[in-house]
């Protein structure tokens, strides 16, 4: 830039762009100014006006080069309309502007009363139903209704709502969780849960449920189909994992199923199904569960529930129930040769770390049926979750258990298996024929 002898800089002509304007000087240098008013430039330097302190990357470069070509402090502040205390910041070096120091306190006086109103209608509803709590415009619109003693002469809020919503997002920001990424040792825990998935099956499409378990360090999965979620088919399913991978972890994690935990009890303690206690008794795994409505300490597994979801079953499989577990298996088994994200190992890889710091299987099978004592009626039939299963005639008035797995239902009496029928979801009047 050449300034003239009496500090006046001439410029034949201003080129715009856009939202960008450029500033041509008889010597061919261009001067870009960005986002400034748009004006119109003719003749000389004093007619154009510069965007308050330029662009960021050029702040104080046209007020040093004018220092350094001898324009005086006052010219450059009068030139470049800043004011001296500035044009003295940036000589002395300041490189970058300083940014605005926001209050740090924003004044209510209308709110001001009403505040403490507010919090005590959002501690309220701490305890009621997620559905049935206050939105900003609600809490609004009872402040303007409903009188106050907290509000002096007032009575009534008669400022803005967006006061209100403000107040109200600043104090759900602040009561937000916060969380911290987990993390696993080998061989440590594996979490378990239910999806569920569509499938066309030969008579026609129907919910399939998929218990799914996932080493948290490796993330293997395992997953396998059902026609329920009942504690028989929990015990079935996890009995097949634990085969399936080889290995027994030191934990395994659920959420809250009533067919796994009978009551919720304080903090992490549960009354464990006794079921399910014998399972993890057998195999010697810690039950654990998550905190109720927690979902979020067990991420691996809900992870997997998406992938069973948006994967293995897109699109819609077409298979019976005996040919959707051949299918669910093979997924398990491809998915080892994966990396997972952030991972520099395969899944594969990894799940053989977590089977060597895991326990081994025991010598002896689980037994994953469910038992009921029951009492055979006048017509040979004893009755299990509201369904009839035919027993000998022998039998008739005489008190039977019910072993109840996923696929069937053995009858004992005296200690001997006496009938075996097929497993009814239907609840169908009668189960199978009588036997003599």
């Amino acid at each position: 830039m050449r300034y003239s002898k009496g500090g006046r800089t001439e410029c034949s002509q201003s080129v715009f762009h856009g939202d960008r304007r450029s500033k041509r000087t008889h010597f061919g240098e261009l001067i870009g100014v960005e986002n400034g008013p748009t004006v119109a430039v003719s003749g000389s330097f004093e007619s154009f006006r510069f965007r308050a302190l330029g662009a960021k990357d050029a702040y104080g470069g046209r007020i040093r080069r004018a220092h350094r070509d001898g324009m005086s402090i006052r010219e450059i502040a009068r030139r470049f309309h800043h004011s001296r205390q500035k044009v003295r910041q940036i000589l002395r070096g300041e490189s970058e502007p300083r940014p605005y120091a926001k209050r740090s306190r924003q004044s209510a006086p209308k709110l001001g009363p009403f505040k403490a109103r507010i919090l005590e209608i959002l501690k309220q509803d701490e305890s009621s139903p997620p559905k049935q709590r206050h939105t900003a415009m609600r809490i609004f619109e009872r402040l303007r209704d409903e009188d106050s003693d907290d509000a002096g002469d007032e009575g009534r809020y008669q400022s803005a709502y967006d006061s209100v919503r403000r107040f109200v997002k600043q104090h759900r920001k602040s009561k937000r969780e916060t969380f911290i990424p987990l993390d696993h040792d080998p061989g440590q825990r594996v979490e378990a849960d239910f999806g569920e998935i569509q499938v066309d099956f030969p008579d026609g499409r129907r919910k399939v449920n998929v218990l799914i378990l996932v080493w948290s360090y490796s993330n293997a999965p395992f997953a396998i189909a059902f026609p329920t979620q009942r504690t028989e088919a929990i015990l079935e399913g996890m009995a097949q994992a634990f085969g399936f991978f080889g290995c027994v972890p030191k934990e395994v994690w659920w959420d809250n199923p009533p067919t796994v935990a009978d009551a919720v009890l304080s903090s992490r303690e549960r009354k464990v199904n006794s079921r399910y206690a014998a399972l993890a008794s057998h195999f010697a795994f810690e039950p654990l569960f998550c905190l109720p409505a927690s979902g979020n300490e067990k991420p691996v597994v809900e992870n997997r529930v998406k992938t069973l979801e948006r994967k293995w079953s897109t699109p819609i499989p077409q298979m019976q129930m005996a040919e959707l577990n051949v299918y669910l298996r093979e997924c398990c088994v491809r998915d080892h040769d994966r990396k997972s994200s952030g991972k520099t190992e395969t899944i594969g890889v990894r799940f053989e770390q977590d089977r060597d710091a895991s326990a081994g299987l025991p010598k002896h099978g689980f037994d994953t049926s469910i038992r009921r004592e029951a009492k055979v009626d006048k017509y040979q039939f004893a009755r299990f979750d509201n369904v009839s299963y035919s027993v000998p005639r022998h039998c008739a008035f005489q008190s039977v258990t019910m072993k109840a797995y996923v696929d069937r239902v053995e009858i004992v009496h005296q200690n001997a298996v006496v009938a075996t029928h097929e497993r009814s979801y239907l609840r169908l009047p009668t189960c199978g024929g009588h036997l003599k």
